[in-house]
């Protein structure tokens, strides 16, 4: 069996339709809108609002963590505009060009800046959806956790840490593929060397992977990380990628 794995496609779509080649399925670890390329400032719904040379500044003021300017900043922009008929028009339109693109069979799983509650208008025969749920792919137990913890960039799809963990739970025991968005709380694993600050990593799925052992946790959300692979006891830890900009799917065989 030959499995591709991808997280972090944010508006990618050209390389999304080829990312199943060779492949029996493909996994996706969420991420599928790009709201702000945080490398080309020119690319995403931010720009396309309010310019280039606005980016340009809030990607100064986040990357500072100046997250509260930020934030006033983006408000004022947003002043006598629909923000939710806005982004909600913008990411449907990204979601349709990245849902037709997904091979079959895919399985998938939410991003933190992805909007859950759209996935089923675009979902298509052969795109399974999973969180905090658990298939079979070729003899493995894949478990699937979907969305991102809070933080102060306060992204569409953020739970509390209390309802990430119960996901976890929910996939119980003898999971060989653990699959989330987000990694496990695991400095290396969680620090960001472009952005130059940590992103929020769960101790819940640090806890499962000490407890279940899986062979494999995959995971994306972190871009240019520390570290992209560390064994943790029995189990090792990938981070498949940002597949926005590589265009290369991760492969896993057994």
């Amino acid at each position: 069996m030959r499995v591709h794995v991808v997280s972090d496609v944010h508006g990618n779509s050209e390389d999304l339709g080829k990312a199943g080649d060779g492949a029996d399925a493909l996994i996706c670890l969420g991420d599928l809108v790009l709201f702000l390329d945080y490398a080309d400032h020119s690319r995403g719904i931010f720009p396309d609002l309010f310019g280039v040379e606005n980016a340009d500044r809030i990607v100064e003021l986040r990357t500072a963590r100046r997250f509260e300017e930020a934030r006033e900043f983006g408000n004022r922009l947003w002043e006598g505009l629909d923000r939710r008929a806005a982004i909600e028009s913008a990411v449907r339109r990204q979601y349709a060009e990245l849902f037709a693109a997904f091979p079959t069979p895919t399985y998938a799983t939410y991003g933190n800046v992805d909007i859950p509650s759209l996935w089923s208008e675009y979902a298509r025969p052969g795109l399974t959806v999973l969180d905090g749920e658990r298939v079979r792919i070729g003899g493995l137990v894949f478990g699937f956790v979907g969305g991102g913890l809070r933080s102060p960039m306060r992204t569409p799809y953020e739970i509390d840490d209390e309802t990430y963990a119960a996901k976890i739970v929910a996939l119980g025991d003898g999971v060989d593929v653990l699959c989330t968005h987000i990694p496990p709380d695991v400095p290396e694993l969680c620090y960001d060397t472009v952005a130059r600050r940590f992103e929020r990593g769960s101790s819940a799925l640090l806890e499962a992977i000490h407890e279940v052992r899986p062979r494999y946790a995959l995971f994306g959300h972190v871009h240019q990380p520390l570290a992209r692979r560390m064994r943790i006891g029995a189990t090792e830890c990938v981070n498949v990628g940002h597949f926005a900009s590589s265009g290369t799917p991760w492969a896993l065989e057994w």
